[in-house]
């Protein structure tokens, strides 16, 4: 795979991972991490991340001229609680569900370990969904992170959705 800064020509191709991704988890029955609706679809999720190409911190992966992973790093988002040290956040990772058992995630966040120790950070922080079988926070537990910061957000005419911020010093 070859990483490389992505620009708003490529947020299309991120988007169609991301809907994949919500497609595989619609078809395990998991809604309630990103629900059921395409993120194509939505402009809040089309203005993110096309705010990660503009501001130069969003990657992709590539195989075959192919893009098969993105990842987004910067500043901690909103909901998660200020950082007390030197950061770099990921603030977005996702993986072609067709490439499944190519560890790209792992290759993407040493990507990440590789950009937050050029900027001198200190630590790597990431958070995900926490509901559920509790199986994305493993998958980050797995690739060297611990538990840190639990959080909710809330949402309008639904239960909270229930975060987990996980970080890794480097």
């Amino acid at each position: 795979m070859t990483i490389r800064r992505a620009g708003r020509d490529d947020v299309p191709a991120v988007l169609a991972l991301l809907d994949g991704a919500t497609e595989w988890l619609v078809a395990r029955g998991r809604t309630d991490q990103w629900g059921t609706a395409a993120h194509s679809t939505s402009p809040r999720r089309v203005e993110q991340i096309t705010s990660f190409a503009d501001d130069g911190g969003l990657w992709v992966g590539e195989t075959d001229g192919r893009v098969v992973g993105a990842l987004a790093v910067g500043a901690a988002l909103d909901y998660v609680p200020p950082a007390t040290e030197p950061e770099l956040y990921v603030r977005l990772l996702v993986t072609d569900r067709l490439s499944a058992g190519q560890d790209l995630g792992g290759i993407l966040l040493e990507y990440a370990r590789r950009l937050a120790r050029e900027d001198g950070a200190r630590m790597l922080r990431v958070d995900c969904f926490a509901g559920g079988d509790g199986a994305l926070v493993r998958y980050y537990e797995k690739q060297g992170f611990t538990r840190d910061a639990e959080f909710a957000v809330p949402r309008v005419n639904d239960v909270d959705w229930l975060g987990q911020v996980l970080v890794q010093r480097l």
